[in-house]
């Protein structure tokens, strides 16, 4: 029965890495890659999965020595079972995001592994939603060569794995006292409570999120306070600071231009109809439009939708506000 047990694991889990692999274009077939291992259960499947699907694994283990005797044991456990090689980290950090950064500094440039799984995905996407409001997730690949070819498993999959061939692992004795183990043990277990498949349903905010248009996962990632992308179609989404809106792309003045309520045409060459974007001024004169906007009692909520015309990055005329010579705006519909 063990046996048995054995092919069922490969069948249901080796084809799902490696499919999840070939999907995101993580690793090369056969190809070479360097884990970052840390003894325990997932960074022993990621080890032992990618050798039987058979890309050249080699390994990499950082010492933080942050738990004394216990570091230095997961240290010489990943060299004997791994062949890693162990470095130092030497800096000291004061929360996770350091410790990673310190982390992924090693081998940089090479194409580095890590052991990451659809429960710590769950454990990211609750910490960030309860931490700064927003739920993006943990990448598959990172810009600098970093991806995570068990973000398609279970760390319970990762386990039973490492179990079925008979694989032991270490176990981080300072998990439960961290914000992450606060969340694994006691906040899961509480949400799981209300819905068995309450980790399946958090993850479905994320996919959400990414049958968006990328652009537009993009905008809402981004921190910059104001930012507009061109999400195709001659469509371009706006974000001011906690605003979003959408609107049309720049249109040429070469013909009458219908824009929200108004029709505009113009006999001077050159010129463009777009929305308002911060920072706009009036040509020839240091008056933001945000001011002209105020001044005319233009209420906040009507301005993202409002047609301006410009000449390159100079703004000529303001329907309904401030008018140019040659150019005619009329309020067709309200």
């Amino acid at each position: 029965m063990a046996v048995e047990r054995w092919h069922t694991a490969d069948l249901e889990l080796l084809p799902r890495i490696e499919s999840h692999i070939r999907r995101h274009g993580l690793i090369e077939p056969r190809g070479s890659v360097l884990c970052l291992v840390s003894g325990g259960a997932d960074s022993t499947c990621l080890y032992h999965a990618l050798r039987e699907l058979g890309y050249r694994v080699s390994a990499l283990h950082v010492d933080h020595g942050l738990r004394g005797a216990e570091s230095d044991g997961d240290a010489r456990w990943c060299a004997e079972r791994f062949g890693a090689e162990v470095v130092q980290a030497g800096a000291r950090c004061s929360n996770e995001a350091e410790l990673r950064d310190v982390r992924y500094s090693f081998r940089a440039g090479e194409l580095r592994a890590t052991g990451h799984t659809l429960s710590d995905q769950v454990e990211t996407i609750l910490y960030r939603l309860a931490a700064s409001g927003n739920t993006k997730g943990i990448k598959v690949g990172r810009e600098d060569g970093v991806v995570r070819p068990l973000l398609c498993v279970w760390r319970e999959e990762t386990e039973a794995f490492c179990t079925e061939r008979g694989l032991e692992w270490r176990t981080d004795s300072t998990n439960p006292g961290t914000l992450r183990g606060l969340i694994r043990h006691e906040v899961l277990p509480l949400l799981e409570r209300i819905h068995p498949a309450a980790r399946e349903n958090i993850l479905r905010a994320l996919d959400g999120r990414r049958t968006m248009p990328p652009a537009l996962v993009e905008l809402l990632d981004s921190r910059t306070g104001s930012k507009r992308v061109d999400l195709g179609g001659g469509l371009q989404a706006v974000r001011e600071h906690d605003r979003l809106w959408l609107e049309p792309g720049p249109r040429d003045l070469d013909r009458p231009v219908e824009w929200g309520p108004w029709r505009i045409e113009s006999s001077v060459p050159g010129l463009k109809v777009r929305g308002w974007r911060p920072g706009d001024r009036l040509a020839g004169r240091s008056k933001k439009i945000q001011d002209v906007f105020v001044d005319a009692k233009v209420p906040r909520s009507d301005r993202e939708g409002w047609p301006l015309v410009v000449r390159g990055d100079e703004v000529v005329a303001v329907p309904g506000i401030v008018e140019a010579e040659g150019v005619t705006a009329t309020r067709v519909a309200d």
